[in-house]
């Protein structure tokens, strides 16, 4: 009986009551894995393409549901968000399949270039490709603030929301935090007020289901009595819950308490352990949130980098698919390719990286599965939804501070500090305005947005653009 079941669960996970099989799972997250540049933006705007408008596997409320979750979770959200709905179609061992393919190109890609870097020095051509790609990537995220803000500002209200986050993170540097927990509050109670300005996340309620079959597959498995069984993993359990936090507490610090001993906690190995898994806790906001006080850390405190480094590594993980995140991946092997100890350069810079991403990334796993449960029984609650409204309103303004952000450092050499009223504002130096990555910023976002040319040839063809304009500069 006990390996019937076994086996039954096997054959649920591989091929759900939904239909979507863990094959055709496994080779959609393999191509997002494989064109997922353009910063959170662009990641998050990929995976909705093709898992909600392509494929029509989730539903949009339902997509934005897993996201403002995401969203709330210290760490790379658009990771988490691939976790959760790899988690969603096939349990378990689809949310570490889609987790760890999320990464795992871009770590290769940056393991490859940190030792390229770290070894000769010679990035001539490798700053050459990055010159176009990064041009590439700020249309990238552009045309994701376009569309991500289409379906979200349906009205005044929620553009209000998006332009206070805007000004509150941009203007007054308000923590990022901050602005979730503040939308959160406000569209928790004045969803009881006016509950019609939230409907882009709606409550799921108990006539969904009778007036009209889902178009999405998920959702019609769940809407179906005779498929539930397949889904039974998303009902929240507290023994379910334990047996998560014991695994993934296990595997994430299980490593840096082993470094410890073996090593001792002097070694770089073991320093870099306990600092990026400190990081993996307070890195909200995503990566720019954090990359001045790794930089500062890094460079003031360990020694790992030198000054100015911090940017070469952010422009590797900018111009490789998967979370920017991935820049301490270079910061984890300079670390240990300058104090490599008895081993050679390049294999504890490898041994290093690895740490490094190792305690960035595990943890991500342990959020989504021990909170997903719980996060998808609220979908029922109509003030939680409003709440989660308001939250993706206010992640609009945040996207379009990264733009921003982005934008400055792309296309100006040089930023200047304003100082108005006690406050810095981040504004360009005009005179040091590049035409060439303006010119293929530009360009880019006019193929893609006008022409719907595809994010790999446009990536493509600007990288090409770039080796020719950066030589002949």
């Amino acid at each position: 009986m006990h390996n019937t079941t076994a086996q039954q669960a096997k054959t649920d996970d591989l091929h759900p009551g939904h239909g979507i099989s863990f094959k055709q799972a496994l080779l959609t997250w393999l191509k997002i894995s494989l064109l997922s540049f353009g910063g959170p933006a662009g990641q998050i705007s990929l995976m909705h393409k093709i898992i909600v408008e392509e494929k029509k596997w989730i539903s949009e409320q339902r997509f934005l549901h897993a996201l403002n979750y995401c969203m709330l979770l210290p760490g790379p959200e658009a990771q988490q968000l691939a976790i959760y709905l790899g988690w969603l179609m096939h349990r378990t061992l689809g949310g570490v399949v889609a987790g760890v393919l999320f990464i795992l190109p871009g770590a290769l890609v940056v393991l490859a270039l940190s030792i390229l870097y770290a070894g000769y020095q010679q990035l001539s051509i490798v700053a050459a490709l990055f010159y176009g790609i990064k041009a590439a990537v700020l249309a990238i995220v552009v045309v994701a603030v376009i569309r991500i803000g289409e379906k979200v500002l349906k009205n005044h209200f929620m553009s209000a929301i998006a332009g206070c986050s805007f000004i509150g993170i941009y203007i007054f540097s308000m923590p990022f935090p901050m602005i979730v927990i503040t939308a959160g509050i406000l569209g928790f109670f004045s969803g009881k007020i006016s509950p019609a300005n939230f409907e882009i996340i709606k409550a799921k309620t108990a006539t969904d289901n009778v007036k009209t079959q889902p178009s999405h597959a998920l959702d019609r498995a769940l809407c179906s009595s005779a498929d539930n069984s397949a889904m039974q993993h998303i009902q929240p359990s507290l023994r379910r819950a334990m047996k998560v936090l014991l695994c993934t507490l296990v595997l994430w610090l299980g490593p840096l308490l082993a470094l410890s001993l073996i090593l001792g906690s002097d070694s770089v190995y073991s320093e870099e352990a306990t600092f990026f898994s400190k990081m993996a806790v307070v890195t909200f906001g995503g990566a720019y949130a954090v990359l001045a006080y790794v930089a500062q850390q890094a460079v003031g405190v360990f020694g790992w980098l030198n000054p100015g480094e911090m940017l070469d590594g952010l422009a590797m993980a900018e111009a490789t698919p998967g979370p920017l995140i991935m820049v301490v991946q270079f910061v984890g092997f300079m670390g240990a390719f300058r104090n490599p100890g008895t081993l050679d350069p390049m294999l504890a810079g490898s041994l290093g990286a690895l740490v490094t991403t190792w305690v960035t990334f595990v943890p991500c796993f342990l959020w989504i599965f021990l909170g997903a449960p719980y996060v998808e029984a609220m979908r029922s609650n109509q003030y939680f939804s409003a709440a989660l409204s308001t939250i993706t309103a206010a992640i609009v303004g945040v996207i379009i501070n990264l733009a921003l952000w982005f934008s400055l450092q792309v296309i100006f050499a040089q930023t200047l500090e304003l100082q108005i009223a006690g406050l810095t504002i981040i504004t360009p130096n005009w005179a040091s305005i590049d035409l060439s990555a303006l010119l293929i910023a530009t360009g880019s976002l006019i193929a893609m947005q006008k022409y719907k040319l595809s994010m790999l040839k446009t990536l493509t063809i600007s990288a090409s653009v770039g080796v020719i304009l950066f030589y002949l500069a």
